[in-house]
């Protein structure tokens, strides 16, 4: 199996999988991808995709078109702000969330003030939930079909996670489609990110400070799509962050805390964060600043009504379970609600 060059002595390594060798491939090719998948989320908790259904052409056409909204007034961005943990959708800015470990919300907070993440995002939920609408910006000028845009990729992210899904069960040796009914609603997230342009000086002053910091997602699997900037780090074994170098038309994906809980840590939910980006030559020293990073993450979890307890395979006996069963949606509620 191809691996990507993101290693560090502390024994990281994130594999590079071709994703159409498990879509299209012979049945030994589908079962050695889907073995592949499964040994990357077991021993790093990442891997990168490639030859995946999403194009290039649809992927710079989003990124286009997240840019152009956050192109947008202050003012105009704050009239659609996030809300509520459990809606979960609508506009960020920068300051109000700071990803952490933290579970503390007093601690959450001093953190939030003295190193607050230098990030600003938007957020989209599936379409089809009457309760929590999602809080679509004005479509003129720019943003002509942003909503349509965003929409049609939310679902071209859904059937991704779908397939990444048919091939962890596969490479379980669990049926094929194990986890389609834990996962058909698509009570997922689309999470539009912009890293602001920030002067070096930032990062020299204040030598804590990052773009956003470090933390492990809370639902079954992420989908990142990010730009060639570079900053994103995952936490090696042995503590080192290590560089998850952006490779053209790939897409990180890594598991989260909901899905190492569903495997009984057969599964790791590793550590990343995003930092100061790597200095390139043409970029001169210590003055200046850093060109902003846009990335989009799609945030995969089970229905959030599906009660998520250790998969068959992963225990011997019950007591061997590490964890209590609990409903997705519940979970999700209780880590947002500590980060906002």
């Amino acid at each position: 199996m191809e691996k990507a060059a993101v290693q560090s002595d502390d024994g990281l390594v994130i594999p590079l999988i071709d994703l159409s060798k498990f879509l299209n491939g012979s049945p030994a090719q589908k079962v050695e991808t889907a073995k592949a998948i499964l040994d990357g989320f077991q021993r790093a908790g990442f891997i990168y995709l490639k030859n995946t259904p999403i194009t290039p052409e649809t992927r710079k056409h989003v990124f286009e078109t997240s840019a152009k909204f956050f192109e947008l007034p202050g003012e105009t961005k704050l009239s659609h702000a996030w809300t509520t943990p459990q809606a979960n959708r609508g506009y960020s800015a920068p300051g109000r969330e700071k990803v952490t470990q933290l579970t503390d919300l007093s601690a959450v907070e001093s953190l939030r003030s003295s190193l607050p993440d230098i990030k600003e995002s938007f957020e989209i939920g599936r379409e089809d939930e009457p309760e929590h609408p999602n809080l679509w910006p004005a479509e003129s000028g720019e943003l002509v079909g942003f909503k349509s845009t965003m929409n049609s990729f939310f679902d071209q992210c859904k059937s991704l996670h779908e397939q990444v899904m048919r091939a962890i069960a596969v490479g379980m040796d669990l049926p094929e489609d194990f986890f389609d009914k834990f996962i058909d609603v698509g009570d997922n997230t689309l999470r539009l990110l912009h890293y602001p342009a920030v002067e070096k000086s930032v990062f020299r002053i204040n030598p804590g400070q990052v773009r956003a910091g470090e933390h492990s997602d809370y639902g079954g699997i992420t989908l990142l799509f990010q730009d060639q900037r570079g900053g994103l780090q995952v936490r090696s074994p042995g503590g080192q962050f290590v560089d998850a170098t952006p490779i053209e038309d790939t897409i990180v994906v890594n598991a989260g805390d909901l899905l190492a809980r569903w495997s009984n840590d057969t599964i790791k939910s590793t550590v990343h964060r995003v930092v100061e980006p790597p200095r390139r030559e043409s970029e001169g020293g210590d003055g200046g600043e850093h060109p902003p990073r846009y990335s989009i993450a799609y945030f995969c979890n089970p229905n959030f009504k599906s009660f998520i307890e250790a998969i068959p395979g992963t225990y011997a006996t019950e007591a061997e379970k590490k964890y209590d069963g609990i409903y997705s949606g519940q979970y999700l509620v209780q880590r947002l609600t500590a980060t906002y």
